[in-house]
């Protein structure tokens, strides 16, 4: 079992969301290109959020310097992503985590969507339940047809917003997994206790 773990957007919660189905699965994590915060990468929360031990936190195939798309990011370090030649880790169960959303560039041609598709893992779709999410999830919902990337469904982070979630699923057919709230202080019991109480660990399988 290998699941992608894609957001709407940046900052929509994909990386807590990710620390939780990683650790309640007990699987593998692994995010592919990590852009900036090379001192508290998103790999290091997951490891610290999750309760995984440190051999299930995989290494990052790209580490790159600047806080920015993963193709200028690239650029300004030097380097070139080699979308040909990254493949999945060979980990079961493993979960993976985008870097932004689906059509943010790795190379000055090819998108994450492009890697995705080539993977074929099924999508897990993250997206906030704040103003601008039914437009935001809509699209990303097209993309990923469109890619033709299969979708396991999509995952709310946030405050309830019930008319919102309906809607984007009505809409889309896609299917409602939960919705993640937001938690203070977010540490590994909270996070392990929202993710049981608001999610069916038999819709990851």
């Amino acid at each position: 079992m290998k699941i992608f773990v894609t957001g709407t957007d940046t900052n929509v919660g994909k990386t807590v969301f990710a620390a939780a189905l990683a650790g309640t699965l007990g699987a593998s994590y692994w995010k592919p290109v990590q852009a900036g915060d090379l001192d508290l990468t998103d790999s290091c929360r997951v490891r610290s959020l999750s309760g995984l031990p440190a051999r299930k936190i995989l290494a990052e195939a790209y580490r790159l310097s600047t806080a920015c798309s993963p193709h200028q990011a690239a650029k300004l370090d030097g380097i070139e992503i080699g979308c040909e030649e990254m493949n999945l880790p060979d980990f079961d169960p493993l979960v993976v985590e985008g870097a932004g959303g689906l059509l943010v560039p790795l190379t000055s041609d090819r998108l994450f969507a492009d890697l995705l598709a080539r993977w074929q893992l099924p999508a897990v779709l993250v997206a906030r339940t704040g103003l601008g999410t039914i437009n935001h999830s809509l699209l990303s919902i097209h993309a990923l047809r469109s890619w033709g990337i299969p979708i396991l469904g999509i995952a709310f982070v946030g405050d309830e917003a019930s008319d919102s979630e309906e809607i984007i699923c009505a809409y889309s057919g896609v299917r409602r997994l939960g919705r993640l709230p937001l938690i203070e202080p977010l540490e590994t019991a909270a996070l392990r206790r929202a993710f049981a109480a608001n999610f069916r660990i038999d819709d990851f399988r």
